[in-house]
């Protein structure tokens, strides 16, 4: 007997099918099937044909492989029993649960008494499936694998695109040719990681950002994850997500996967990106003040780093605030005796030596000159120079002789003990004083992968979003290194580098836009001179490229001359006044037939208007710019287009094209075929286009 069920939105359709009771296989999944297509039809032109020196029949590549299937690639599931001894399942049907927009599929081995539960749901308003596996024994049993349902990747796509990086450097893309084997990538750091972003991208041949079909996956986790991308021999291909093999350490009756998001575009990678950024913004944060502006941040820790003063910080205060800042956050060094970073985490307890009176006296301070009070703290982490190791050095996670990472070791969040003095001391702090933002910060790996260390700082932050709902918090581990959908279901903005280098943060945006929102992306206008690389860039160029995104500053504020401070304040007004439409835009990476440039579109979504940010990230080989392609207009509407920033042209631009002396109107298909001429450029530097449709 074929079962077969749907799920549609009005861009795609995802097509299940099972045989004989077993477990079921996507069949299809892309463009949007008619209401009336004949699905056990499609179930019977999904068998593949054999020839010599194959089994007789392709084992199915269901939503979990099975080995007891002779399955010949990587399997879905790996379990032992309490013995150790491994267990082979052979699901078969039980029922399935369906419901407007999604479908849950019960399957059983009665030998090994173990049910195998899978979940889809399709949002249609984004685009984005939902897919999550469970493991329920009537036993307990040791979990070594568990892919979230397994999804085939396209035949007609070339190459697998994901993600790599390193502190001050995430958000990199890997593009790695289709061949038969495996390409797997697992992160062990028990994080998510600066390493390996956990999300992948199956582009179509021919593909581009604008155009072509594509397939894209995230699986929202934060405490590690394995991708296997597998080309089988009989050249089907397989995605699959989990967490980090044996990050399970304890036998379980229960086990379940994180959610793998995935999503089908006909309008090349842009299609996914703004289902991510969509369905991100709109299902998945949960936004303290959802009303709110974006509030334009203050970060003090380049300013200061631990020397903190109350003077020097309310004179800062006093000046941030007059560049346009609406948010002050304090970074580390108030706590304990922490005047480097090798004592005092967990010691979370204001230091009087900085702090005589306390707090408060910042706090009325910044919040005189019009700013909301942040407040930084790493939780998960403890210093043994800090009285709470002395008193429970039980705490620690992991082993006494491993190896130390920036000072510290972890603590234990699995412990219930753990998380309430943990709970005790950041409320403590909450409570007593008008603090509306947390920097919540991860600045090591774990000794080990740890499923269970991921629940407990998840169990943490939803006990204190409980009882402090209206306070907002950043996700910050070195960076980028804790950015997923799991970590983003109970924080409201990411740190996505602790690079505030602007030629580096203009790609590192760029990249992480297929997958995040401008809403949750913070980026900060930094130092003359770069702190991360020596660097020394123009305060035109910092300013706009921190403007691309939830716009602040980090750095010290004395060092700005008064053209430079102007400039800031400039691009800060322009920000403002248009961050609330932005914060709703669809971000769209533009083509450019020249590899040095990195353009985007904001683009609003009931596009009437639009902005483009157009950076020269190295010297050009041509002598002239290529004309800048468009992208989501309406072929037959007309624009009007100006570069806001034509001021900035340098003297080496001595032309006279359109835009360096009034706006353009020309029409969306002139504007997406043919493109923009724009001025010439130094590398480094940013054009800014406004967009209106007349």
């Amino acid at each position: 007997m074929i079962r077969c069920w749907r799920l549609d939105d009005p861009r795609q359709t995802l097509v299940l099918g099972s045989h004989k009771d077993h477990l079921a296989e996507v069949i299809y999944w892309g463009p949007r099937l008619p209401d009336n297509e004949d699905l056990t039809t499609l179930y019977k032109s999904h068998i593949l044909d054999v020839t010599g020196g194959m089994m007789d029949a392709n084992p199915e590549l269901s939503i979990c492989p099975e080995e007891a299937r002779t399955f010949p690639g990587q399997v879905g599931l790996r379990l032992r029993d309490e013995t150790g001894a491994l267990l082979t399942t052979n699901f078969l049907f039980v029922k399935a649960e369906e419901s407007p927009n999604a479908l849950s599929l019960h399957f059983k081995d009665a030998v090994a008494e173990v049910r195998y539960v899978a979940e889809f749901a399709m949002h249609p308003q984004t685009h984005m499936i939902e897919a999550r596996a469970r493991i329920e024994a009537e036993q307990p049993v040791h979990l070594d694998w568990l892919a979230a349902p397994v999804f085939p990747a396209s035949q007609q796509s070339e190459e697998i695109i994901d993600f790599t990086g390193r502190w001050i450097g995430e958000f990199q893309m890997n593009h790695t040719p289709w061949s038969a084997g495996l390409r797997l990538r697992e992160n062990r750091t028990g994080r998510t990681g600066h390493e390996h972003f956990p999300g992948a991208i199956v582009a179509c041949s021919g593909a581009s950002n604008t155009s072509g079909q594509a397939y894209a996956f995230h699986y929202g986790w934060s405490g590690g994850h394995r991708m296997v991308a597998e080309e089988l021999p009989d050249g089907r291909r397989q995605i699959q997500f989990g967490h980090a093999s044996a990050s399970e350490r304890a036998a379980q009756t229960r086990f379940e996967t994180a959610t793998l998001f995935a999503t089908f575009s006909d309008t090349g990678l842009n299609g996914c990106a703004t289902a991510f950024q969509r369905h991100l913004r709109d299902h998945v944060v949960t936004w303290s003040k959802p009303d709110a502006p974006r509030p334009v941040h203050y970060n003090c820790w380049e300013a200061v780093y631990f020397d903190h003063s109350l003077d020097e910080l309310k004179d800062i205060a006093n000046r941030a605030a007059a560049l346009g800042a609406e948010r002050f956050v304090l970074d580390d060094g108030w706590f304990g005796k922490r005047d480097d970073d090798t004592t005092s985490l967990a010691d979370w307890q204001i230091d009087p030596r900085k702090y005589p009176e306390g707090l408060t006296p910042l706090i009325d301070h910044v919040q005189s000159v019009g700013m909301r009070f942040g407040i930084w703290f790493e939780p998960e982490m403890i210093n043994e120079d800090s009285d709470t190791y002395r008193a429970h050095p039980d705490w620690v996670l992991g082993k006494a002789d491993q190896i130390r990472g920036r000072q510290q070791l972890v603590l234990n969040m699995a412990l219930p003990e753990v998380q309430t003095y943990l709970f005790d001391c950041i409320s403590a702090v909450l409570r007593d004083h008008d603090v509306d933002y947390v920097k919540w910060d991860h600045n090591r790996v774990l000794p080990h992968p740890d499923a269970a260390q991921t629940r407990g700082a998840y169990a943490l932050i939803d006990r204190l979003r409980s009882a402090f709902p209206e306070v907002e918090i950043e996700s910050c581990a070195s960076g980028g290194g804790r950015i997923d959908f799991g970590i983003l279901e109970r924080t409201q903005r990411v740190w996505l580098s602790d690079s505030n280098d602007a030629h580096e943060r203009l790609k590192i945006q760029h990249n992480a836009a297929l997958f995040l929102p401008n809403a949750v992306t913070g980026s900060h206008v930094g130092p003359r001179e770069c702190h991360t690389s020596g660097r020394v860039y123009d305060i035109r160029f910092r300013a706009w490229v921190a403007a691309q995104r939830h716009m602040g500053f980090e750095m010290d504020p004395r060092e700005l001359t008064d053209g430079e401070a102007e400039v800031l304040k400039h691009v800060t007004s322009w920000w403002k006044d248009n961050r609330d439409w932005m914060r709703h835009a669809d971000i769209l990476r533009l083509d450019s037939s020249d590899p040095v440039v990195i353009a985007e579109q904001q683009h609003a979504q009931n596009g009437d208007r639009f902005v483009v940010f157009a950076g020269l990230a190295d010297t050009s080989k041509q002598a002239l710019p290529r004309p800048l392609r468009l992208t989501n207009l309406d072929p037959n509407a007309t624009y009007r287009v100006d570069l806001i920033n034509r001021e900035d042209a340098p003297g080496l631009s001595r032309g006279a094209p359109h835009l360096k002396n009034a706006p353009l109107e020309a029409s969306g298909t002139y504007l997406m075929a043919h493109g923009i001429n724009l001025p010439w450029s130094f590398p480094d530097r940013l054009w800014v286009l406004e967009g209106t449709r007349l």
